[in-house]
């Protein structure tokens, strides 16, 4: 209610928002007429759909969604129109006081305590009303459709608990969610969207494909790559690796913890403290306050403020990379100087917004930071966003939007100087117009220190993901003094370029994973052949199968297990293997293999000299 909207926002409402708007009245109706004691407090719409917050005896569980949802069709058909009605600040006391606020009828002894709430919180001058369809009557600004046989496209989507105007001590509320759509088509394109979505779930493959874990007693948001994973994380750096090679990268390690002077430097720290870890104190001084009985405030107040020294897990790649260029004198003739590291960093997620591989606490970035003359930053930023275009286009990711990211000129959160802002600014402009793309610009949603480019990829069911980034900072360079000598002898302050293709590991791992259904490429999965031996008999001939494979490079197993052939290809196509060679008395005799794909019932037969280059081939290419 921090952020309640104007009457004159509420007014901009889009014809769904409407629709989805009149819904959560509707759902409301229906409740009350199966549960007349429900107590409401509001129910806006959302961009998935809509809920309601509401407060009765009856804990509301799946179970009761078809129950629901025939009510709300009964109401639909009985096309109830929705009235809109100003009424006084007494008069909508009195109404709630009564129970009619939120109720279908008076409800003597059951005042609407929400709703007399929420109307002392609505701003004295302000003109208030309610909305009527049917019996039901509720504290509303609307806007809403006209008539309730708008709301017929609608399912309900889950229940939760709650807490009213989201705070704890106000006491536990129900939340039911549900969507609409303005017509059926749209209503199951979401919904098979949604099953699709399920089917993709990475947490749920990644614990089928043996890819990933995360442990409680490691913690929460920490990710464990199984041997599996693990497989599919080295594919995509050597991926990478391979091309910063031919562009003139140089590949460094970096420790995972830094001293606080480094980040007081970059900014880093104390003034995004809340997204890091906390900082660490040396031994010597926690020795020292412990003898003097000193409080937690008195050491965590001193390492903000410098008193005391201490180290903390770098959020960032960034200063470590600047202490690697500043480690050596560089002429322009050294420039640019390009520094890549798998590094991986850690940040403080809340516990509620961790979720598998996509949100994490501790993450491995595929960085790089550049550092050049202010006339090479066109060209080095062209060149990083070619090497994004080359990642999305290597994975068959074509459904990309571009972002250009800006400073908000009335924010103070930005820091340095506003000329080396509007060059940065610049130079991204007119590299992102090099890509041929259409790009959007937003203000306010640039890094601290710089402007910046995102990738915004569509996966295969639509979702939306923030994948690659440039950014070009004037600022850092200038905190940390850095230098080069131009080619008039002085003293001039590099650009520094941050890029990350991929983001980071674990969460492209996560949306791969996805966006494949498990099923990678050859070159990315694992497991890229699987040797079934029909029986016993023809083990033997599997296993020299088997080692001309790998020695060939090639991830290849064997199944050795008594089971029947055709059990064996099931779990092989459940374990998402795309390529099984199937072995038996005659392939041995002929010399040749049978081979068959994870999507396909028909068998290829040739020899294994043949097959080998094959596999080899698609690999070479990174063949989807």
């Amino acid at each position: 209610m921090s952020e309640r909207k104007t009457l004159d926002e509420r007014a901009q409402m889009t014809d769904l928002e409407r629709v989805r708007h009149s819904s959560a009245h509707v759902m409301a109706t229906a409740i009350l007429r199966i549960w007349p004691d429900a107590q409401f407090a509001y129910g806006p719409p959302i961009e998935a759909g809509f809920y309601y917050d509401f407060e009765m005896k009856h804990r509301v569980t799946p179970d009761d969604f078809e129950k629901i949802e025939a009510e709300m069709k009964k109401i639909s058909k009985e096309n109830q129109k929705f009235e809109y009605k100003a009424i006084s600040r007494e008069e909508a006391k009195a109404m709630a006081e009564s129970g009619r606020l939120g109720g279908l009828t008076e409800r003597p002894g059951n005042p609407s305590r929400f709703k007399l709430d929420l109307i002392d919180k609505i701003p004295e001058g302000e003109q208030i009303s309610c909305f009527q369809n049917g019996d039901f009557i509720d504290l509303c600004a609307g806007p809403h459709v006209g008539y309730t046989s708008k709301c017929k496209n609608v399912k309900l989507m889950s229940v939760s608990a709650s807490f009213y105007l989201g705070d704890e001590s106000k006491g536990s509320l129900q939340r039911l969610y549900g969507t609409a759509f303005e017509n059926k088509e749209e209503l199951e394109t979401h919904l098979n969207r949604l099953e699709e979505a399920k089917k993709r779930d990475h947490r749920k493959l990644g614990r089928e494909l043996g890819l990933f874990h995360i442990d409680e007693m490691v913690g929460q948001g920490l990710v464990l790559w199984k041997p599996k994973g693990a497989l599919v994380r080295r594919s995509l750096q050597e991926f990478i690796t391979q091309e910063l090679d031919k562009q003139g990268y140089s590949q460094v390690f970096t420790p995972h913890i830094g001293k606080l002077d480094l980040y007081r430097t970059s900014g880093h720290f104390p003034y995004y403290q809340e997204s890091q870890y906390p900082a660490i104190a040396e031994r010597d001084v926690l020795e020292k306050l412990a003898d003097e009985d000193a409080t937690c405030a008195t050491l965590i107040n001193g390492l903000s403020d410098g008193t005391y020294e201490g180290y903390l897990l770098k959020p960032m790649n960034c200063p470590h990379h600047i202490k690697i260029y500043a480690s050596d004198h560089h002429s322009y003739r050294d420039l640019p100087v390009r520094l890549a590291e798998f590094g991986t960093v850690y940040r403080w997620e809340q516990s509620g917004e961790l979720g598998g591989m996509t949100r994490v606490r501790g993450f491995t970035q595929d960085d790089a930071h550049l550092f050049c003359t202010p006339d090479q930053v066109a060209e080095e930023v062209t060149g990083c966003l070619e090497l994004v275009k080359k990642v999305l286009k290597t994975l068959g990711m074509h459904d990309y939007r571009v972002r250009l990211s800006l400073r908000d000129p009335d924010s103070d959160k930005y820091v340095g100087d506003p000329e080396n802002w509007d060059k940065a600014e610049a130079a991204l402009r007119q590299a992102v117009q090099t890509l041929g793309v259409d790009y959007t610009e937003e203000l306010g949603e640039a890094a601290f220190y710089g402007p910046k480019i995102d990738f915004v990829v569509k996966d295969v069911i639509g979702r939306d993901w923030q994948l690659g980034t440039v950014q070009v900072d004037y600022n850092l360079p200038v905190r940390f003094g850095l230098s080069y000598v131009g080619a008039d002898n002085a003293q001039h302050v590099p650009v520094m370029i941050h890029r990350a293709p991929f983001g980071s590991l674990e969460r492209f791992t996560g949306l791969l994973i996805e966006h494949f259904e498990g099923k990678f490429p050859t070159w990315l999965a694992p497991e890229q052949v699987r040797v079934i031996p029909i029986s016993e008999k023809t083990l033997e001939a599997a296993e020299a199968a088997t080692a001309k494979l790998a020695d060939a490079g090639i991830r290849v197993t064997i199944d050795r297990t008594p089971d029947k052939v055709g059990a064996k290809i099931r779990l092989a196509r459940l374990d998402r293997i795309p390529y099984m060679i199937v072995l038996g008395q005659k392939e041995v005799d002929e010399g040749t293999v049978s081979i068959r794909r994870r999507d396909t019932e028909e068998l290829t037969t040739m020899s294994l000299e043949d097959f080998v280059a094959k596999v080899k081939s698609e690999i070479a290419e990174r063949s989807l």
